[in-house]
């Protein structure tokens, strides 16, 4: 088991910036690839980004590369995902995932998932 626990998240105005933390407990943290995603009211979940088990390899959304920066730490068992210039088109749950694979985190088949946190942007 992999608990994951979303933290970060909050009201910024458009332009700005917002760092997401996601903190792992349970199994080893290194084996997983980890992932983000995110639910905008009204709309399907949707691929952000993940990062690979050694935190060497990232893949992101095509919509979001430029903005979206994800990370990882191993010695902390922690995600983070840096948001920049944000529009209220982010405004959405974001949600921090495990997984074995990036193939399978791409496609949103994921072990384990956190409870989520609220980013909005106003305008």
């Amino acid at each position: 088991q992999v608990q994951l626990v979303e933290s970060g998240g909050g009201l910024v105005q458009a332009g700005g910036s917002l760092r997401l933390s996601c903190a792992a407990s349970g199994r080893a943290f290194s084996d997983y690839v980890m992932g983000w995603f995110r639910q905008a009211p009204g709309k399907d979940r949707e691929f952000v980004g993940a990062v690979g088990v050694s935190g060497g390899v990232t893949y992101y959304a095509d919509s979001l590369k430029g903005r979206f920066t994800i990370s990882r730490d191993n010695a902390k068992n922690a995600v983070f995902l840096q948001m920049n210039s944000l529009s209220p088109e982010d405004t959405a749950v974001y949600y921090c995932a495990a997984g074995g694979t990036m193939v399978r985190m791409v496609r949103g088949t994921c072990d384990y998932w956190g409870q989520g946190t609220q980013v909005t942007v106003s305008s």
